[in-house]
């Protein structure tokens, strides 16, 4: 039987689960729509268009297992139409090649709560994004013929993770001496996830008995802080005074009219006018999971963007 992985996305977590899978020596290969630039010679490629269920199952085929990292530009019209036809693509690609799916998700698909969020949360329907993620999630759960484990995250960051609400507009602005720049409340308490953690987590969920499929999981996070305090962390590792310019969110209705991604942020605004929570107690019962602590990962991810380049567009995508 074969025992090959594919990485189906090469951002930020496919980089990191497929570097993880790499270092373990194991058999992975990587498939997306371009060739990535950086990815390592030793690891086979397969172009691949999600959209398209031919070019799926093609690249599926003799994958013992499927990690889906895959992420789409943040627009909710775009969402409703790409996502559930992707995640049917990938569903009957994995149930002809006999293989399991590992899909890294969001949080969106629960709606505005007002308590850490569970997996037994009911799925929303309010807001093109919440609703589109609540699609796909009824489709994976409907296809009792694959076996599917989810990963749901919240926003996450990590060394050299570029495009997210601590990316490149903050961690690499203070880096560079300049202000940091922010759509969303920077005193909002939210929880992040350390990317190397979630790759960490995915490769639990893959070495896991077909017993923990068919259901999703919360990815666990440090002790829930405030971007502010989680910046005053990464910008103290590099000697930096960190100053902070934030968008107020009553703007963005406005700001949006000239921005699409400010536009898209307004039916999210439930994710920062409150505590953004997670509750990951099962994942940590279930594997022992400890994540990394913000002390760490944040000098961590300031650091990576010391002397790099800035990104020139605000705002370019957040988590996906």
């Amino acid at each position: 039987m074969s025992d090959e992985i594919l990485v189906l996305g090469y951002g930020a977590v496919g980089r990191a689960v497929a570097a993880q899978l790499l270092a373990e020596g194991r058999h992975v290969r990587v498939a997306q729509r371009p060739r990535p630039a950086d990815l390592p010679a030793a690891v086979p490629f397969m172009a691949c268009d999600v959209l398209d269920a031919a070019s799926v199952a093609a690249a599926i085929a003799g994958a013992a297992q499927v990690v889906v990292a895959i992420g789409f530009a943040y627009d909710g019209n775009l969402w409703a139409r790409t996502w559930p036809q992707a995640m049917a693509n990938m569903l009957a690609g994995c149930r002809a090649a006999g293989a399991r799916m590992v899909f890294v998700d969001n949080l969106y698909m629960y709606g505005a709560q007002t308590e850490p969020l569970r997996e037994d949360m009911a799925l929303s329907r309010v807001g093109k994004k919440p609703a589109a993620r609540a699609a796909v999630t009824r489709l994976w759960q409907a296809a009792r013929d694959v076996k599917v484990a989810a990963l749901r995250a919240p926003d996450f960051y990590g060394p050299g993770v570029t495009l997210t609400h601590l990316g490149d507009l903050v961690f690499g602005s203070i880096a560079r001496g300049k202000t940091a720049q922010m759509i969303v409340p920077p005193d909002a308490p939210h929880d992040f996830a350390y990317v190397p953690d979630i790759a960490r987590a995915v490769l639990l969920l893959l070495d896991a008995p077909d017993d923990d499929f068919g259901q999703a999981w919360h990815m666990p996070c440090p002790p829930i802080q405030t971007p502010r305090q989680i910046i005053a962390l990464g910008a103290a590792a590099i000697g930096a005074r960190p100053r902070i310019f934030a968008v107020p969110m009553w703007l963005h209705g406005v700001i949006g009219l000239f921005m699409p991604m400010l536009r898209e942020m307004r039916e999210m605004r439930f994710q920062w006018d409150r505590a953004y929570a997670v509750d990951a107690s099962r994942f940590t019962r279930r594997f022992g999971f400890v994540p990394t602590p913000f002390a760490i990962g944040a000098a961590l991810a300031a650091r990576s963007f010391v002397g790099s380049a800035a990104t020139p567009v605000l705002g370019a995508a957040v988590a996906a």
